[in-house]
């Protein structure tokens, strides 16, 4: 009698898609790396057969699997093949995109054409194919952005997502300072403004410090106002961050803005970070204008 699988061993496969520049190579290799069967540019026609020799094989328990543009016209089958494909093995589909001004550095860094062709601008083809995949991003379980990552940072999120069960249920948080004169960054999905708080810029002794210091911290986190602030903010992030890990959210980023990001938005920065590390979660801060001038 044949020994029923476990868990771990349940066959899986993931389908990644999105833009083209946005990072599906190296998610794929990722995923290789983690000890999934890897597969780039299938047919879609051949995506249930090849879901169901996962299934059966007693050599592969996870594999990975890349659909994109190239398919051209044929990507329009996609959908349908897809919801009969989660009916015949657990799958999960990982949309990858990114804005238009990082997908067109990366074309020109690479100085690869876009697969559309070359017949009109790159931008243009961004659009066309983000316009072609919208019906597929519909269907995603999970939607990456990864516009502001490097290689090793993309690599960091996907092994959070699928190195386990445990992986599965958390989630990456950043955190990040800034100064509004600088601009609000564009991957924020939180943004919070610190400008009412006290300002150390004003006091001559604090002005070359930064909000890293222990006496300009400690000179803001004094104020009531800054204390109701933390309160308030810390409440309101550990109600929203287990609603956005349900929604398959696999990554947030938090920033906070002062005047030039030296004072105010570096200390809450830091202090919102301890409080959410405190409370379990992955954290990273990051103080983006730090060491531009005041």
């Amino acid at each position: 009698m044949a020994r029923t699988p476990s868990k771990a061993q349940q066959p899986e496969l993931v389908v990644i898609t999105g833009l083209s520049g946005s990072g599906k190579g190296t998610v794929l290799k990722c995923l290789e790396d983690m000890g999934y069967y890897a597969v780039d540019n299938l047919p879609v026609e051949l995506i249930l057969t090849f879901a169901e020799l996962t299934a059966d094989s007693p050599n592969i328990s996870r594999a990975a699997v890349v659909v994109d543009i190239r398919e051209r016209e044929g990507l329009q089958k996609f959908p349908a093949i897809y919801r009969k494909l989660r009916r015949s093995i657990p799958t999960r589909l990982l949309f990858l995109d990114a804005d238009d001004q990082t997908l067109v550095r990366r074309f020109s860094e690479t100085r690869r054409p876009h697969p559309l062709g070359t017949g009109r601008s790159i931008l243009r083809s961004i659009r066309a194919e983000r316009e072609q995949l919208q019906p597929i991003r519909q269907l995603a379980d999970y939607t990456l952005d990864t516009s502001k990552f490097n290689v090793h940072e993309l690599r960091e999120v996907v092994r959070e997502l699928f190195a386990g069960d445990n992986a599965r249920a958390g989630m990456m948080i950043y955190v990040t300072s800034f100064g509004y004169r600088h601009g609000i960054p564009p991957e924020s999905d939180l943004v919070f403004d610190v400008r009412f708080l006290p300002n150390p810029n004003y006091i001559p002794e604090f002005r070359p410090l930064s909000g890293r210091h222990p006496r300009v911290a400690a000179f803001i986190r004094k104020h009531a106002e800054t204390q109701e602030f933390l309160r308030r903010v810390s409440d309101l992030l550990l109600y929203l961050i287990p609603q956005y890990v349900r929604e398959g959210k696999s990554y947030l980023t938090i920033a906070f803005g002062c005047t030039g990001g030296h004072h105010r938005s570096v200390m809450i920065a830091d202090e919102v970070r301890r409080i959410l590390a405190r409370a379990g979660y992955k954290v990273k801060v990051t103080h983006r204008d730090l060491n531009k001038p005041a």
